[in-house]
């Protein structure tokens, strides 16, 4: 694999965001290796997997590639994107996924670490979510996610701002279930996975999916469904959707009209 890569030990599964020189972005060829990873790690039995960067990364992953956006008119995050397919993957994978996070996680990236089952950070983890900053817009299962793990305060601070939230909020507000002195990390996180490894696969396999169905069983009518869909469009046909991804490529910052 280019950007990844697989180490399998100990009915262990280690996925490593492999490509430091992008910052470990979630460009299309990442995300397309990471589901054949989990798919790998599937078929080896794995009962954990623990997705990480580099040991001792300044950043865990920047985030959605923002060269890959399309053009006007189309929905930058929808459900066949590989974003997520990647972070469907991570939900269903029939055992654990555990996140170990040392550096900062942008965008699209902290979506990827809220999919994860456990997460386990550093103190060097910051956690920032984007788009407003580009001026795009969120898919609705994103912003479920933040929901669902941080509440509606904290959710819209972190979308309306677009500043990052410490390690130490970060765990106060349950994006992280440990907080773990840098030198530690590694250790205390393979620890947890071998304790996971000792239960009974099928046991965990079941009540994993039934977290997942229960976790997301909220009903919304279609009426607001299309109505949320509708929101969206209202970004990614604007001018401010161009704007935002002009600027980011020519590296100033962008003049947003609201138009």
């Amino acid at each position: 694999m280019t950007y990844l890569t697989i180490e399998f030990s100990n009915l262990i599964g280690t996925i490593t965001l492999n490509n430091p020189r992008k910052r470990n972005s979630l460009c299309t060829q990442l995300l397309d290796e990471m589901v054949e990873a989990l798919n790998q790690l599937q078929e080896q039995k794995a009962r954990v997997v623990i997705i990480r960067a580099q040991k001792g990364a300044k950043v865990w992953s920047s985030g959605f590639n923002i060269n890959e956006l399309p053009d006007q008119g189309r929905d930058p995050l929808s459900y066949n994107d590989p974003l997520a397919k990647a972070l469907q993957a991570i939900q269903r994978f029939p055992a654990p996924v555990i996140a170990m996070i040392e550096g900062s996680v942008w965008g699209g990236a902290c979506d990827l670490a809220f999919s994860c089952d456990l997460a386990f950070g550093a103190h060097s983890a910051t956690f920032a979510i984007t788009p407003a900053k580009i001026g795009v817009p969120y898919n609705s299962a994103g912003i479920l996610h933040f929901l669902n793990i941080l509440g509606m305060r904290i959710t819209k601070e972190m979308f309306f701002t677009a500043q990052p939230l410490s390690a130490e909020r970060a765990h106060m507000h349950g994006i992280l279930n440990q907080l773990v002195p840098e030198e530690a990390l590694e250790t205390f996180t393979y620890s947890v996975a071998e304790t996971i490894t000792r239960n009974s696969p099928l046991s965990i396999t079941v009540m994993k999916e039934q977290l997942r169905i229960l976790g997301g069983s909220a009903v919304i009518s279609p009426e607001t469904f299309e109505r949320i869909q509708g929101l969206r469009r209202i970004v990614y046909d604007s001018k401010d959707y161009l704007e935002g991804k002009q600027a980011f490529l020519e590296k100033r910052t962008p003049l947003f009209t609201g138009e």
